[in-house]
């Protein structure tokens, strides 16, 4: 298995897929595997671009009990929501409990930004959940059931909570770290390799999941 005009051989492909689902940097993937780096680093890009695409032709609508929350990636400091978080990409995140994540940077966290994927991703009559974030006020006279949880006071009541997507904003950010700093023009990239790790499981169906887009794909 191997990606058209690639020259890696189908034993080295093989390798590769698997450091790429362990998340094995590149230098480190291409030391082990004895590959040139930057043939590891136009793999990984490769894959990347078409799990972005993959993504995207499966992209549903989210019913039932949807989390949504903001967050921020980079900068080398921390920041507050919207100004403060200045040197930070601001990523919008939706999930569907007991589903999937759907995520996208933003240019704000501002309501005119936020609502309209809410509506757009959203079935009407859902119930959303959000913190107390004042962009998301918007929401208690829209089509959905709006719960909203203060974090200043408690970060759960009963089913009232946004953890699930917190728990992937943890799970993202830690995978992020190991590539000490990704290129602007390449975030959103990385940002759906984390989306779609968060949505397929354990690391056998990540990997099964690679090969049968490589396999479609050839």
């Amino acid at each position: 298995m191997r990606l058209r005009y690639s020259k890696l051989t189908h034993n080295q492909t093989n390798k590769l897929l698997e450091h790429f689902v362990a998340g094995t940097p590149a230098r480190t993937a291409a030391l082990l595997v004895g590959v040139n780096r930057n043939s590891v680093n136009a793999f990984y890009h490769r894959l990347r671009i078409i799990i972005h695409d993959k993504l995207f032709e499966e992209m549903e609508e989210l019913a039932g009990e949807v989390e949504v929350d903001e967050s921020y990636f980079g900068g080398v400091r921390k920041g507050k929501r919207g100004r403060g978080a200045a040197g930070k990409i601001a990523v919008f995140g939706l999930l569907k409990r007991g589903g999937k994540v759907f995520t996208l940077p933003v240019p704000d966290t501002s309501s005119d930004t936020l609502i309209p994927i809410i509506a757009y991703k959203v079935q009407p009559d859902s119930i959303v959940y959000t913190d107390s974030y004042r962009s998301y006020d918007v929401l208690d006279i829209t089509d959905f059931k709006h719960y909203r949880i203060n974090h200043s006071k408690l970060f759960a009541n009963k089913h009232n909570h946004i953890n699930g997507i917190e728990n992937f904003w943890n799970q993202a950010k830690r995978h992020m770290r190991k590539f000490n700093g990704i290129p602007n023009q390449h975030f959103n990239l990385f940002l759906k390799e984390c989306e779609w790790r968060f949505n397929m499981g354990s690391p056998k169906q990540l990997l099964d999941d690679l090969k049968t887009i490589l396999k479609n794909i050839n």
